[in-house]
């Protein structure tokens, strides 16, 4: 996917810095000063542009610097990104400082924690599961049962009533469940909500701001995703790790914990052939809440591609947002450009040269042909519609389309630009893939959304909202035909891994020329 572009970098040194060093932002500087290789960085964006993966940010760090960071346009700086499963890292971190402070251990049982939200009978599974075992993906359930979790009225009840069927400690399975029972027994024994606990232990010494975090029915923090934070927040939380829990000379958290929770706590697929382990970022070991990956790192990762890389050997972080559907893929490039990148050869020239490409990123909206006279005659149409998207009624005026929809009973106005991004806000809940969860996404409007669109031919119209701070676009293609027309919805939701978007059909019928 090629991407055109305009990014927000701050570099220091000789060439990026923006922001002023005010002991919240991260130290800036050049690449070569901290022994970086611009080429290599410059050879990973051009990969990616030539590549299916759609970036959004990227900091690289070094020795503690933030030496190059870039935003395709419309994503920014001083945006929140939805970390999907990153969350987990940061619920992880919690209950590393309630241990710190004896408020629980990592071998206590689950169920002392939960007396009110036990089921009839206690199998001896469930009476053998410790917080070790949530930590580490490896409660016994096979299979996990996050959907029946997230959609039920009481999240603790519900997962404490699953069958566990296997001793926990044995088997790894990715859980996200789990995740949220640890962010419960964060709260229950602190007594504070999990943004509360974090904010003077984590997120006030390292300068985060403006977090929110998604919660179940009862107000519980969802723990193992519904965290939104800045890209550089990601990073800062890398570059504790990496100093081992110390923060401006002050150990903030255990260095038993750092060494705990990114070292492998068991392996993912015992059974896997060689072959198949050396290929894989996903079968290196899991720690508690966190991958073990390649070249001896470990990593925060969620969904579609947001990944908080730590390169101990290296003496640096990688923190990447993204949409993606081939995750392995996208770290396949990041070891092929930016790992060498910490060996390679220097130069002043290549820090211009990326100082220039970084200044120019963009995701690029689609191109079409241009098509006056059609959107003089569909301006004011308003259209029905059998299905979720009830009406719909498009307006055409300077290079933009005003869009007024009506799905599930509620009015929503957009404003688009004509192969360009129209920066705006609504309370319309954007493409999520946890949002069949009981309050999904609830609180968070208004969000931020960009809009675009074009003609691909002279009947068919696509439309583009990007929800910009999550990783996703979701794509309108609507066909005029006579007094009708049929449209399709699109985003990586609604599609297989590594497959096309399965299309949401549903046909418009024209009502009326009288706008809303």
């Amino acid at each position: 996917m090629k991407f055109n572009s305009l990014l927000f970098i701050f570099l220091s040194g000789c060439f990026f810095h923006l922001q002023a060093q005010d002991g919240t932002s991260l130290p800036r500087s050049g690449p070569s000063s901290q022994l970086v290789a611009s080429s290599n960085l410059l050879d990973f964006i051009s990969a990616v542009e030539d590549s299916s993966h759609e970036m959004h940010s990227l900091m690289v760090l070094r020795n503690g610097n933030v030496v190059a960071e870039g935003w395709w346009t419309p994503y920014a700086p001083t945006l929140k990104h939805t970390l999907y499963s990153t969350s987990k890292t940061f619920t992880a971190t919690a209950v590393g400082f309630a241990v710190q402070e004896n408020l629980l251990k990592v071998e206590d049982r689950v169920i002392d924690y939960f007396p009110e939200s036990l089921p009839d009978s206690i199998s001896p599974n469930l009476s053998a599961l410790r917080i070790k075992h949530l930590l580490s993906m490896s409660v016994g359930h096979e299979p996990e049962y996050t959907t029946q979790v997230v959609t039920s009225d009481d999240w603790v009840k519900t997962f404490l009533s699953q069958p566990i069927t296997h001793a926990p400690g044995s088997k790894f399975l990715y859980n996200t469940a789990a995740t949220y029972i640890l962010a419960a027994l964060v709260e229950r024994v602190s007594r504070e909500r999990l943004v509360e606990y974090l904010t003077p232990r984590l997120f006030d010494p390292l300068g985060i701001s403006g977090v929110d975090w998604e919660v179940d029915p009862k107000g519980i923090a969802t723990g193992g995703y519904g965290l939104r934070v800045k890209t550089e927040d990601m990073a800062k939380l890398g570059q504790l790790f990496l100093q081992e829990g110390s923060w401006h000379g002050k150990q903030l958290i255990s260095p038993n914990w750092i060494e705990a929770a990114s070292s492998s706590q068991i392996i993912q697929d015992p059974t896997a052939p060689a072959e198949r382990v050396d290929a894989s970022d996903w079968l290196q070991g899991y720690g508690y809440q966190m991958w073990r990956s390649r070249h001896d790192s470990y990593r925060a990762d969620g969904a579609f591609g947001q990944y908080i890389l730590v390169l101990p050997r290296m003496d640096a972080v990688i923190a990447i947002t993204s949409e993606t559907s081939n995750m392995q893929g996208l770290i396949d490039l990041v070891w092929e450009h930016l790992l060498p990148a910490f060996d390679g050869e220097v130069s002043n020239e290549d820090d211009q040269k990326l100082k220039g490409v970084l200044s120019d990123l963009a995701i690029r909206p689609k191109e079409g042909v241009a098509n006056s006279k059609v959107e003089l005659s569909l301006s004011g149409n308003r259209y029905g519609f059998e299905g979720k998207v009830q009406e719909l009624e498009f307006t055409f005026k300077n290079d933009k389309c005003e869009v007024f929809l009506v799905e599930d009973g509620e009015t929503f106005r957009f404003t688009l630009g004509r192969e360009s991004w129209v920066g705006g806000t609504t309370d319309r809940k954007g493409p999520y893939l946890v949002a069949r969860a009981k309050g999904a996404q609830e609180g968070l409007a208004p969000f931020k959304v960009n809009g675009s669109y074009t003609w691909e031919d002279t009947d068919t119209l696509i439309l583009q909202l990007n929800y910009t701070e999550s990783p996703h676009t979701e794509t309108f293609k609507i066909i005029f035909e006579g007094e009708g027309a049929e449209m399709t919805q699109q985003s990586i939701i609604n599609s297989r891994a590594n497959e096309e978007p399965i299309p949401i059909h549903g046909k418009l019928i024209l009502e009326t020329v009288n706008s809303f």
